[in-house]
């Protein structure tokens, strides 16, 4: 309870460095670059900056109310986080704490994280720059998913 306690208290005061949009760490030119780097390991997205994913951090089981944090996909009693991560292994956003049933595109939303992108992420000429996630999050023009692998056509391979 304590530990909870303090790291509700570091994020209420300080999410805001972990949640908003850092121009030092992701200006235009940035992006750039950090897609450059990418493609330059076989990506064919010109436009992929950034990494998001949403991943369950185990707790010890609650004695009351542990469906709230069980989450069935990984059996395990967890919270979960959502960050964005650069090439250059920095992570450049962290959504707070949340059950550890919740999904990564409820994350998503919850976060506020695509109207950031639809913001900021654009490169100089106006080009819209993206992260890649797992299929659990939805298509955009800022976040780009793999197809699902039901109903894949030979063309889409």
């Amino acid at each position: 309870m304590i530990a909870n306690y303090v790291m509700e208290t570091v994020y209420s005061l300080h999410h805001h460095h972990l949640t908003a949009w850092n121009h030092t760490l992701m200006g235009p030119p940035l992006l750039q670059r950090y897609a450059d780097a990418i493609q330059r390991k076989g990506s064919p997205l010109p436009n992929c900056f950034g990494f998001i994913d949403g991943t369950v951090r185990p707790i010890c089981r609650p004695q009351e109310n542990q469906g709230i944090v069980y989450n069935g996909h990984k059996r395990v009693h967890g919270l979960k986080y959502q960050s964005v991560a650069l090439p250059c292994g920095i992570i450049a956003n962290m959504y707070r704490p949340v059950k550890g049933h919740n999904h990564d595109a409820g994350m998503l939303a919850d976060s506020g994280l695509l109207q950031v992108l639809e913001h900021h992420a654009f490169l100089p000429t106006g080009n819209p720059m993206a992260l890649y996630g797992d299929p659990a999050y939805p298509l955009r023009v800022h976040l780009v998913v793999p197809y699902r692998t039901a109903g894949i056509t030979p063309q889409m391979e």
